[in-house]
């Protein structure tokens, strides 16, 4: 949740990316703790840019199956009233941890991923340790592993297949032809033009990082005045403009305030265990996220997301459990 802290369990955990030197490209503004670990042996993966998501999220392989990443504070969020909470946004750090998977994946997507999340991340070196389960024909399984100093921090399975479509593949069973060829999309939120929506100001970690614009519907609780309704709806893009890929679907599913700020529960809302879905390659430009609550009860409370891109395409899904903010 991308204002305050998501994406950690209970005792306080969060989730983080990583920052390490990228094709001999060194983390241009990161700190001194993160640009500390550009000097590891190893080869980076699947970062082809130098922006600070793709720094933030990048892995280093350093041995089969075994990857080196580092916490990046530049995607620690803040709570209402301005105070940095110590973590790193959840959807960041399941991006690495996808980095690590798609390198060996013999799928390109990540279709689903599902993470609980153990404890807190430190600002410290951290590695992903990716175990295939399966490798079929049309979907891969891996679990993947978050640990520091050989303690688990995040536990995650991935499945990998492939949504690029396109010509039906001769090959294929007709039954399975058909099955590929049957679409159908529910009706995409209702958001005002983003011009008429309200913006998150720029600030220090993840408000640096993220240009979020909210529909005024759902940002009363930025003027301490809730809506009295659990739910989220904006426009999402990073400030760089970096187009969108499966990387920043992990984080967009994550990115929006959580929706018990709608009814005046402000603060840190660690999120226990998130699963989220990649349903399409998105198209580049603005994405639409809306998130809802169903219930709210006992200090727990879900929240539902779907993120849609630019052309109007659902590109992914997600469901979390997580405490109400404290």
């Amino acid at each position: 949740m991308g204002v305050t802290a998501a994406g950690a369990s209970e005792e306080g955990a969060g989730a983080a990316g990583g920052t390490q030197s990228i094709a001999g490209v060194t983390a241009a503004g990161a700190s001194e703790e993160c640009a500390g670990a550009a000097g590891r042996t190893g080869t980076a993966v699947g970062v082809a840019a130098a922006g600070a998501f793709d720094q933030a999220t990048a892995v280093r392989r350093t041995a089969g199956g075994r990857y080196d990443m580092q916490p990046d504070p530049r995607f620690s969020p803040a709570a209402p009233s301005g105070d940095f909470q110590p973590a790193v946004n959840g959807g960041v750090l399941i991006a690495a941890m996808l980095r690590a998977v798609l390198d060996t994946s013999p799928h390109p997507h990540p279709v689903a991923t599902s993470a609980n999340f153990l404890r807190v991340p430190r600002i410290a070196p951290a590695q992903v340790v990716v175990t295939w389960l399966k490798q079929g024909k049309t979907a891969a399984v891996a679990r993947t592993s978050l640990l520091q100093d050989d303690q688990l921090v995040i536990e995650s399975t991935v499945a990998t297949g492939s949504l690029a479509g396109g010509a039906r593949d001769p090959v294929l069973p007709e039954a399975m032809q058909a099955a590929q060829a049957l679409s159908w999309t529910a009706e995409p939120p209702s958001l005002p033009p983003v011009d008429e929506c309200v913006p998150v100001e720029a600030g220090g970690g993840i408000r640096g990082q993220v240009d979020l614009r909210l529909d005024p519907a759902t940002a009363g609780w930025m003027k301490r005045s809730p809506a009295g309704i659990p739910e989220m709806r904006g426009y999402f893009r990073l400030r760089d403009d970096r187009p969108p890929d499966a990387y920043l679907l992990a984080f967009a599913v994550d990115a929006l305030p959580p929706v018990v700020f709608g009814l005046g529960a402000f603060g840190w809302a660690p999120t226990v265990e998130l699963t989220w879905h990649m349903r399409a390659v998105p198209a580049d430009g603005l994405l639409r996220v809306a998130a809802r609550c169903r219930h709210v009860g006992g200090g727990w409370f879900d929240e539902e997301a779907e993120v849609w891109d630019s052309v109007g395409r659902l590109v992914a899904q997600s469901r979390q459990i997580a405490r109400v903010g404290r």
